[in-house]
């Protein structure tokens, strides 16, 4: 019991220690790949804000959030591993906004958490 509980302390400092770097290194603001689109984000909250009012009809953003943390590995649940992942908000308009996270985006429950590393906007549909 007594190497177990050492075990997970360790474990519990190691990745504390790693979100705390990721922290220092990755706040502040990033450019958008857009022209007209502003982003924002800290450690824990990314925002995309669009201007685009020459887009063509039916062109859609995403907003997409680099993070660093504890994630599913994809097509293999239940595992998980820790390091880097990505996250995408729902897609929205030129003239629109969009928020992301690295837990929990748009509604869906997730067990990922971590802290955003980087941010930035694609097109999603031209």
């Amino acid at each position: 019991m007594r190497n177990t509980l050492l075990a997970t302390a360790r474990v519990t400092a190691v990745v504390v220690s790693g979100l705390a770097c990721a922290t220092f290194i990755g706040s502040g603001a990033a450019q958008a790949d857009p022209a007209d689109c502003g982003v924002r984000w800290d450690p824990f909250n990314a925002t995309a804000t669009c201007h685009d009012i020459d887009a063509p009809p039916g062109r859609e953003y995403v907003l997409i959030v680099d993070c660093w943390g504890l994630h599913g590995i994809p097509n293999a649940f239940p595992f998980y591993a820790i390091g880097p992942y990505t996250q995408s908000s729902r897609s929205f308009v030129p003239t629109g906004e969009a928020a992301g996270a690295c837990g929990t985006n748009w509604g869906a429950p997730s067990l990922n958490a971590g802290v955003i590393t980087n941010a930035h906007v694609e097109i999603y549909r031209h």
